[in-house]
C-alpha cells in the first residue's frame, strides 16, 4: 500500500502549478493537519496491506513548522499500526528549508527529499515564479547530508520559455554537480489557468521549437547516462537500485491511499479471472469542503469506478511510460486475459512500424516510440 499526503501550503505559487495549494494560508496548517489526522482515523479500515511507502507532497510541505510534521507523521504511524516505511519521501522547496525542519523531517522517518531545483539561471527561475536560487539548493542538499540523508532527488524542467539548450545543459551540469542519488527532468507542460499559460496565450511568452525541446530531452539522456543513471522511466532517471518506489507503484497499479485537499486513492476491488476493477476516489479541492468531508465522515465525493476494460488501457498507459514496458505475466495475472488476446494485432502492427519492441516477456516503446506515446495510446485506446 502507498500514502499520499497533500500540504496545500506555499509561500508563492509557481507561475506554472495547477496543483490544488494557497498562498500565505499557512496560519490553517494546525488546524489542517488536525483534519488530515481525522482524515486517517476515518479510512484507517482501507490500509488491508503493509505500508510500503509514504510520500509528503504539496504545496510545499517544508513549510510546516517542524513540531506540527512531526506530529503528523507519528499519528499516521499510530493510525495505521505502521512501521516506518521503507520509503519516506517529502517534497521540499529550496527556499524554504531550514535545520531544524530537516531535523524534524528526519526524526520523523523521511529517508529520500526530494527538491524542485527546476533551473539554474535566475532568469528563467523567475519566469517560472520560484522563490530560490541555486544557492539555496546546494545549501538545502548539503544540510540534508548532514543530517543523514544520501537518498536525494532533483526536480528540473526543461522547455521553458527563453530557455536555450546550452542553459539547460548547464542546469544538468549545476544538479549533477550537487550528487543526487535521483533526477526527474520534466518537459514543461503550461497548464490551462496558470499565469504561465495566460503569458502564452497572450504572446508574452513563447514556449521553445519542438525541436529544441527534443534536442534537450536528447541531452539529458545522454548526459544523465554518462553520469552512471539509469532512465526507468519517461521522465525519471536513478542510479543503480535508488529508483522511486512510490512513483513506481502508481505506474504498476498499486492501491494508494491520498489524505488532505484534492488528494487521490485508488483500490483494486478485484482482479484476476473476471478482470480487473478499480476504484479511483478524489477528496474536494477546497480547504472548507474538504473539512466538511472530515467532519462528516463523508466518503470522497469523486468515486468513480475503473471497469476491466478501463484497467486494461491504464496497465497498457502506465507501463510504456517504463522503460521495462508491460510485463505479459504480470497483465494476466491483473486482467485474467493474456496481452495477446487484447492488444494483439496492434501491438504487432506497432513493432513492425518500429514503436515497439517485444524482448522476454516485455512490450516497451522505442526511443521512436516514446516520441510519440500520445498517438500510440490512442491506437491502443479503442479496445
Amino acid at each position: 500500500m502507498l500514502l499520499y499526503v497533500h500540504i496545500p501550503f506555499c509561500k508563492r505559487k509557481c507561475r506554472y502549478c495547477s496543483f490544488v495549494s494557497y498562498e500565505n494560508k499557512e496560519s490553517q496548517a494546525e488546524r489542517y493537519i488536525e483534519n488530515v489526522i481525522k482524515e486517517a482515523e476515518n479510512r484507517k479500515d482501507e490500509f488491508n496491506e503493509n505500508l510500503d511507502t509514504l510520500f509528503i507532497g504539496g504545496g510545499t510541505p517544508s513549510l510546516l513548522p517542524p513540531e506540527l510534521l512531526i506530529h503528523l507523521t507519528n499519528s499516521l504511524f499510530h493510525v495505521f499500526g505502521a512501521d516506518k516505511p521503507a520509503e519516506f519521501t517529502i517534497e521540499a522547496n529550496p527556499g524554504t528549508v531550514t535545520e531544524e525542519w530537516i531535523s524534524a523531517a528526519v526524526n520523523a522517518g523521511m529517508n529520500r527529499l526530494s527538491l524542485g531545483m527546476q533551473a539554474l539561471q535566475p532568469e528563467l527561475l523567475a519566469t517560472l515564479g520560484r522563490i530560490h536560487t541555486f544557492a539555496d539548493v546546494e545549501t538545502s542538499i548539503q544540510t540534508a547530508r548532514r543530517f543523514g540523508v544520501d537518498n536525494i532527488n532533483i526536480d528540473l524542467i526543461f522547455g521553458i520559455p527563453g530557455q536555450t539548450h546550452e542553459q539547460w545543459v548547464e542546469t544538468l551540469d549545476a544538479a549533477l554537480s550537487l550528487h543526487p542519488m535521483h533526477i526527474s527532468a520534466y518537459g514543461l507542460i503550461p497548464e490551462e489557468g496558470t499565469p504561465l499559460h495566460e503569458d502564452l496565450q497572450s504572446g508574452i511568452l513563447a514556449l521553445p521549437d519542438p525541436e529544441l525541446e527534443r534536442m534537450m530531452y536528447d541531452s539529458a539522456l545522454s548526459k544523465l547516462t554518462l553520469h552512471g543513471f539509469s532512465q526507468y522511466e519517461i521522465s525519471n532517471f536513478a542510479l543503480d537500485g535508488m529508483e522511486c518506489r512510490h512513483n513506481i507503484g502508481y505506474w504498476k497499479q498499486v492501491p494508494y491511499v491520498g489524505l488532505g485537499v484534492a488528494a487521490s486513492s485508488m483500490a483494486v476491488i478485484q482482479q484476476g479471472k473476471s478482470g480487473m476493477t478499480c476504484r479511483r476516489m478524489k477528496n474536494p479541492d477546497h480547504l472548507c469542503e474538504y473539512e466538511e468531508m472530515v467532519f462528516e465522515r463523508m466518503r470522497p465525493p469523486e468515486d468513480l469506478i475503473i471497469k476491466p476494460a478501463e484497467s486494461r488501457f491504464e496497465t497498457m498507459m502506465l507501463g510504456l511510460r517504463m522503460n521495462k514496458g508491460v510485463d505479459e505475466e504480470q497483465f494476466r495475472k491483473m486482467h485474467g486475459i493474456s496481452l495477446e488476446e487484447v492488444y494483439g494485432n496492434r501491438l504487432c502492427r506497432l513493432e513492425k512500424q518500429g514503436l515497439l519492441t517485444h524482448s522476454g516477456h516485455f512490450w516497451k516503446l522505442t526511443r521512436r516510440g516514446f516520441d510519440i506515446q500520445n498517438s500510440i495510446l490512442v491506437e491502443l485506446m479503442d479496445d
